[in-house]
């Protein structure tokens, strides 16, 4: 039957053909193969299969998006670049007259900068800023997750990386009908030596000895917004521990004090940067506002604050106290 007997009813006829090396081989596969006839699909199986192909995909598409990221490391060396020349940029809202605001300062080596002619100062109203959006206080918890972003280096490269240097904005106008401007702003940027020290803004004939009438102590109103307040480079877009806080008082002798503590850091995006520590002694260093699409010098700082009502032999004021950490964040 089916030739059967023609063969003379040999069982091995139908086993494996012996067909050389390759098919003894076959002998030591661990993993036998059922033969189509007695195999059935199902829609389990499929629903499996496409479930298997979609997590294969998926992460497969999530490594490359890490390798194409990159990885995120912060290396800490011994700042080697000799820099004399350090830039602050302050913009800076009081409720007092500009005319009546003194802006100085100091640094460890004795220098003594009279910030008020370097600076710009606009007569407003306290109303057009205390209300903006995005102000807050110091240590607020949002303005701290939105400060850890701008620390990212995608992030920080992304939003400055090789753009054309912005400029403070323009003081908004004051509305028809609002009088004379009972506020002041004092912004700009400028040079100091790259040494601790301190800058503080005061009320005229207080503080240094000053030629002139002394400002009536009625008049003390030392709240303020503070919408800028960065070291090096200006880069509006980044966010900063002091950007965008208020503090506000109703004593006439207040004292606001903060404390820096300004580290310099470069921000760089390769595909293997080296070590700060492979950067020899005699090393040209890059200019302190070098900015590519790769690579953005500029410092960042941490900020305290420490601030109470004080009598009247003590000079009330705002006290920005600063000091230059001896390391490079890269």
């Amino acid at each position: 039957m089916n030739g059967f007997a023609d063969r003379g009813l040999d069982e091995g006829a139908f086993g494996e053909k012996n067909g050389g090396f390759r098919e003894n081989i076959r002998t030591f596969d661990a993993f036998p193969k059922t033969k189509p006839t007695y195999t059935r699909r199902t829609s389990t199986g499929g629903y499996t299969t496409l479930l298997l192909i979609t997590i294969s995909l998926f992460l497969s598409f999530s490594e490359f998006l890490r390798w194409y990221r990159g990885h995120e490391s912060h290396l800490f060396s011994v700042e080697k670049g000799v820099s004399h020349q350090l830039q602050i940029n302050l913009d800076i809202v009081v409720p007092m007259l500009c005319h009546d605001l003194h802006v100085n300062v100091q640094d460890a080596s004795g220098d003594r900068i009279l910030a008020g002619d370097l600076l710009t100062k606009d007569p407003t109203n306290w109303g057009q800023w205390v209300d903006a959006s995005g102000t807050h206080r110091l240590a607020d918890e949002r303005h701290v997750k939105e400060e850890e972003e701008d620390t990212h280096v995608g992030h920080v490269l992304g939003e400055v990386g090789g753009r054309k240097r912005k400029k403070f904005k323009r003081t908004p106008g004051i509305g028809w009908g609002s009088g004379t401007g009972r506020s002041c702003r004092i912004f700009g940027s400028l040079e100091g030596n790259k040494v601790q020290g301190d800058f503080h803004i005061t009320a005229r004939g207080h503080g240094y000895m000053e030629m002139g009438d002394h400002l009536d102590h009625d008049a003390f109103n030392f709240s303020h917004i503070i919408n800028e307040l960065s070291f090096g480079p200006l880069y509006p877009s980044l966010l900063n521990p002091l950007d965008r806080t208020y503090a506000t008082t109703d004593s006439h002798f207040y004292k606001f004090q903060y404390y820096l503590s300004v580290v310099p850091t470069i921000y760089t995006r390769s595909p293997s940067p080296p070590p700060p520590t492979a950067h020899k002694p005699h090393d040209t260093p890059l200019p302190p506002d070098y900015s590519t699409s790769n690579t953005i010098i500029t410092n960042q700082y941490a900020a305290t604050s420490q601030s109470h009502a004080v009598n009247e032999r003590t000079i009330p004021g705002i006290f920005f106290k600063f000091d230059i950490e001896p390391i490079l964040l890269t």
